[in-house]
């Protein structure tokens, strides 16, 4: 165990040295390669007047999805009336769509749970 420690340590100090000495070029390159999106002054202000324009945008943009969302439902309504023609494809389709939303309902119960299978911590 102490040999895994050591061997730890080792890995983060390798690592850390590397961020020290590449991460400022990194940082660099990263903000040139996106200078299109920097917004100029950089200031506190502009940071506010951004977040409350994707606010605003943000609730906008709620009609139009909620318009969206009761197509979907009209369209799972129609399915459903139309059950009969269902193909064995889109029924197989909808199982692997339901089974996918359970695996990342498990996922997200796992990491609440602190990343245990058998319960929760007390």
């Amino acid at each position: 165990m102490a040999s895994k420690l050591a061997q730890l340590q080792s890995k983060a100090s390798q690592a850390s040295q590397f961020v020290a000495k590449h991460g400022c070029a990194y940082y660099k390159q990263l903000l040139e390669q996106n200078k299109q999106f920097i917004q100029e002054p950089p200031t506190v202000e502009k940071c506010n007047l951004l977040s409350k324009q994707l606010f605003y945008t943000r609730l906008a943009s709620i009609p139009g999805r909620y318009e969206a969302f009761w197509k979907e439902v009209d369209c799972v309504k129609q399915l459903w009336k139309n059950r009969q023609e269902l193909k064995v494809e889109d029924a197989g389709i909808a199982a692997l769509f339901g089974l996918e939303c359970f695996a990342w309902y498990c996922a997200g119960e796992i990491v609440g749970r602190g990343f245990t299978f058998t319960g929760y911590y007390v």
